[in-house]
């Protein structure tokens, strides 16, 4: 009986893994450098059973860059179909604030399937 090798990217806890064919394909490869980055940032808060909730403030923040830039960038994921907006953000200085939520469409979503919104745009596209 053989025993499990241990690789050592097992030992932090975690890692962000992307289909190749996402990778790979016009769609993805058109993003700016912004959105590429928050996409996989987005992808570090997915869990299967809820959407993500991810602010423009908070894209300024991880990425470096204006809110300008952070704004496009979440437009530019949802143009070419890589996240789909679930909720809207609220903001109320007397009571709780919320951020957007987003559902990333090449991961399961509500515990169902990804959609993959990304290749059927890009057939449109082509």
């Amino acid at each position: 009986m053989s025993k499990k090798i241990k690789l050592p990217f097992d030992k932090r806890g975690g890692r962000i893994t992307l289909r190749r064919q996402m990778l790979e394909s016009k769609t993805f490869l058109d993003l700016s450098p912004q959105a590429k980055i928050l996409l996989l940032l987005l992808q570090v808060q997915w869990r299967p059973g809820r959407a993500v909730g991810y602010g423009v403030r908070e894209a300024e923040e991880k990425i470096g860059c204006s809110r300008k830039i952070a704004m496009r960038a979440f437009s530019e994921l949802r143009e070419a179909g890589f996240i789909r907006m679930v909720d809207e953000s609220l903001f109320c200085s007397r009571r709780h604030s919320k951020t957007r939520t987003w559902r990333l469409t090449w991961l399961p979503w509500n515990y169902s399937e990804p959609t993959n919104d990304w290749e059927k745009i890009n057939r449109v596209k082509n």
